[in-house]
């Protein structure tokens, strides 16, 4: 199936990954946290979009035939569920309030979510046009 997504929904999952991103980003910039803590919420988020862009890539890989190895697949799965972890330990473990942790967890799941359909769109359209 090489169907060229709708111009709507490329751009709802721009915005969704703009969101998320920016939102947890600029949030992060105004908390009053120390540098370091800053520092580790920053990585967690880099670390999961990279990972979820990785699942992606791997799993349309093999629904296309693309070779993928069993190792790297299950090291991409590994890393998006511990960049999961990971923010709920930092969020479990830090002094902020439960409506600011909620914010962090959600602009998280937000990127994520846009990430990996940003990744989808960006395959799906490539294919249809290699169709064309």
């Amino acid at each position: 199936m090489n169907q060229k997504p709708s111009n709507a929904f490329i751009a709802a999952s721009w915005i969704a990954l703009g969101a998320g991103m920016f939102g947890y980003l600029i949030g992060l910039w105004r908390a009053e946290m120390l540098l370091n803590e800053k520092g580790y919420y920053f990585t967690v988020l880099m670390f999961g979009l990279f990972s979820v862009i990785s699942v992606q890539k791997s799993v349309r890989d093999k629904l296309e035939g693309v070779p993928v190895t069993d190792l790297y697949y299950g090291l991409s799965w590994f890393a998006t569920l511990l960049s999961i972890v990971l923010l709920v330990v930092g969020l479990w473990n830090a002094v902020l309030l439960p409506s600011e942790k909620g914010f962090y967890a959600f602009a998280f799941l937000l990127a994520i979510f846009g990430a990996i359909t940003v990744q989808k769109n960006t395959r799906d359209v490539q294919a249809s046009n290699k169709a064309a």
